[in-house]
């Protein structure tokens, strides 16, 4: 089963059988749920995608139904993910369609669904829309009352000035620093939005993988293990900063200019850290995302809170507690001065703000935050796999663990004093995630294999 609905998106691979993956018949079935569960205004849906192979196709179904479906299309052609989100509310949309599987290999694609503020659609509204298209009874518009599609190609540079404006954004700074670059952009829409950036900032850059021809030139999530091209450019010594992205551009990793990974997790904790300094307020990231937020937070004066992983998840603990900035670890900056969604462009911006204006060289400011590792590991689901029965098994285990704290608002994260373990079913594949975090690598992994060896021996 390769289909996967989810609070982020329908998400599936392409070709096959109906019902098991993404193909032009449940294209048609999902949008149209979506579009009939939309409150109608203005009887506009945006729709914009990444760099996949599949992705002309795919907004060709996604655009030729919803104008079936009586709503006019603002079709945006390439678009990052947090551009698509910002063209809804520029334009004033009832919604949008991003069509994207993010950091899915090439064979993936997805619908993630927007609601007229451009952001994710809540869980709630989710399940509604997977409840009328289970349904599949559907009114298609009458000849007459047919929508229409508008090409616009202009939201990328409004993304790029709506950045520049942000207040903590230091245009002059960053231009007086002189930083020089390395980019990938792994052959998608990054490759078209993030010169555009850089050239306003007054950066020179060299782009690795920056042709948009979605066939990817390595595995496109922003890990070590698959960016050694860009690690071993770093080190000829020629650039400040490495800069990584997925291909919707919503998730940001850097590099030091040295060739070592900066750490994904640490993307939002850098960013984090400048806007608390300029900013009081409090911050929250998901459960499966690094303590050192937490320990950044606190040193300035404001409290972190956790939230279930799941952008929506975070957005919505984000506004429930006032904060001023949040995120995932995965490298996922959601900053509300610009607005509720992931935005590499936004986090690279107030990253070279803030090093520009301290100074001093990528690694260096790496030396600045705690010191966590984490340890991202998985267990492939295979049909049986009862997982919830999985997890109340491992909750139980340690319940009555006094050394242990355990929360379960999404699958089970057990919380010692120095360490921690979060066990969940993935949104995205057909996967557990076992995440841990110590302050070694060595002791992160040792713990995440004790819980996944607990794992299967619940399976024999």
């Amino acid at each position: 089963m390769t289909l996967i609905k989810s609070i982020s998106g329908i998400r599936g691979t392409i070709g096959g059988r109906t019902g098991d993956t993404l193909n032009p018949l449940d294209i048609v079935k999902f949008t149209t749920a979506y579009a009939t569960f939309i409150p109608r205004k203005t009887g506009r849906i945006v729709v914009g995608r990444d760099g996949r192979l599949s992705g002309h196709m795919v907004r060709d179904v996604v655009c030729g139904t919803l104008v079936g479906m009586g709503f006019d299309v603002l079709d945006i052609g390439y678009a990052s993910t947090p551009t698509t989100e910002l063209a809804v509310r520029m334009s004033g949309a009832d919604g949008g369609i991003i069509i994207t599987a993010s950091h899915n290999p090439r064979q993936w694609n997805a619908l993630k669904l927007l609601n007229s503020e451009g952001e994710f659609l809540t869980a709630a509204d989710g399940a509604e829309v997977l409840a009328i298209a289970e349904k599949e009874d559907f009114q298609y518009a009458e000849v007459d009352n047919l929508g229409h599609v508008t090409i616009d190609n202009s939201f990328d540079d409004r993304h790029v000035q709506a950045v520049l404006d942000l207040k903590l954004v230091d245009v002059e700074a960053i231009k007086k620093a002189g930083f020089k670059v390395c980019v990938d952009s792994i052959n998608s829409v990054g490759g078209l939005i993030l010169p555009k950036l850089l050239d306003k900032l007054g950066v020179s850059y060299k782009f690795l993988n920056g042709e948009v021809t979605g066939d990817f030139a390595h595995n496109p999530e922003p890990l070590e293990k698959n960016l050694q091209g860009i690690m071993d450019e770093m080190k000829t010594g020629k650039y400040d900063l490495g800069i990584v992205v997925d291909p919707d551009v919503d998730r940001l990793a850097f590099i030091c200019e040295n060739g070592k990974m900066f750490g994904e997790e640490y993307t939002l904790v850098s960013v984090a850290d400048y806007v608390l300094s300029q900013t009081v307020g409090n911050t929250v990231s998901n459960l499966s995302s690094t303590r050192a937020l937490r320990d950044v937070t606190e040193k300035h004066g404001g409290t972190y809170a956790a939230a279930a992983v799941g952008e929506v998840n975070v957005t919505t603990t984000m506004k429930e507690v006032n904060a001023v900035i949040g995120g995932e670890g995965n490298g996922g900056v959601i900053y509300p001065e610009s607005h509720y969604g992931r935005d590499a462009l936004v986090g690279i911006a107030l990253f070279l703000t803030s090093l520009a204006k301290k100074g001093c060289s990528v690694s260096e400011l790496r030396k600045t935050f705690p010191e966590y590792q984490i340890a991202k590991n998985r267990i492939d689901l295979t049909p049986e796999t009862d997982v919830d029965a999985i997890l109340v098994k491992v909750k139980e285990m340690f319940a009555q663990d006094n050394s242990a704290q355990v929360n379960d608002i999404d699958g089970v994260k057990i919380d010692f004093a120095d360490r921690w373990v979060h066990l969940r079913k993935s949104n995205t594949e057909p996967i557990i995630r076992v995440y841990s975090e110590a302050q070694t690598m060595e002791m992160a992994d040792e713990l995440g294999k004790k819980l996944m060896q607990v794992v299967y021996d619940m399976q024999k």
